[in-house]
């Protein structure tokens, strides 16, 4: 197997400073060296786990490019650069598009009037991408994804605000196995999710609320947000080893694990990861 890679930003520049989501609020904001702190016990226990883990350089003005996850979406060597609905972070896209670029993936682009926020709401469970709709990202986006990629794409509308992206709220660890918490889709999302995904666990509330779904998956083994003892009991039963890493100051800008990574080599849930 290759060596897992990930891209992560360092939080030089992060900081409440807009509110885009249920989460934010600039009169609370955030502790920047506590946020270092944390972003570095992530990114040092990913290295741990033989992950090569790469970084881009934070700019001045954009507070949230250390979500790096909300970047793109990557599929083989192609990297699907996100279309932001939220022009303060629509700005971040340049940077990213330059350093796939530069690192030998092949940038693509979405059509113009739609919104697609990449691996925060496009995450593949064995050969099908499951997307999340409603907040962020457009159904019809997802479809042309779908489309351009040439795979089958299961659209989930969001219908809690507090869980605007797929991955605060699904988390696939493998091919037909996965994290969701089930409150964040309707009756018609929960179905899709039991009829295509064999093997769910159920996130409880209070950990959902955690950020628990938003977790890093490297073989068999589970990075998530402290704090949230019966995941890592579930994830203990399913065979899974749990590393919790606190990101409280993430969870201040709606962000955990996930949000601050993102996978360039493919997720272990994706199929087309090996090939």
């Amino acid at each position: 197997m290759s060596q897992p890679r990930i891209l992560m930003c360092p939080p030089d520049h992060y900081g409440i400073e807009y509110e885009i989501n249920p989460w934010m609020n600039r009169s609370l904001g955030a502790v920047r060296e506590l946020a270092f702190r944390q972003w570095r016990a992530l990114h040092d226990t990913l290295k741990g786990l033989g992950v090569q883990v790469e970084t881009m350089t934070p700019q001045p003005g954009l507070p949230d490019l250390v979500f790096t996850a909300n970047a793109g979406l990557m599929f083989r060597n192609t990297f699907l650069s996100s279309r932001f609905r939220h022009e303060v972070r629509a700005k971040e896209s340049p940077h990213f598009d330059a350093w796939l670029g530069e690192h030998g993936f092949e940038v693509k682009h979405l059509p113009e009037n739609s919104y697609h926020e990449g691996a925060g709401d496009a995450l593949f469970c064995g050969d099908t991408l499951f997307a999340g709709y409603r907040t962020r990202s457009d159904a019809s986006a997802h479809q042309w994804v779908g489309k351009e990629f040439g795979v089958r794409v299961l659209p989930l509308e969001l219908v809690n605000p507090r869980f605007y992206h797929l991955d605060t709220c699904f988390c696939p660890l493998a091919p037909g196995e996965a994290l969701y918490f089930p409150n964040a889709f309707d009756t018609y999302g929960q179905r899709v999710l039991s009829t295509h995904v064999p093997k769910l666990i159920p996130v409880v509330e209070e950990e959902a609320h955690r950020f628990g779904c938003n977790a890093v998956v490297v073989g068999k083994t589970v990075v998530h947000n402290s704090r949230c003892p019966r995941l890592a009991e579930e994830l203990a039963r399913a065979g899974y080893r749990s590393i919790e890493v606190e990101l409280d100051e993430f969870l201040k800008a709606g962000g955990s694990a996930k949000c601050l990574t993102l996978r360039l080599d493919g997720e272990e849930a994706a199929s087309w990861k090996e090939k």
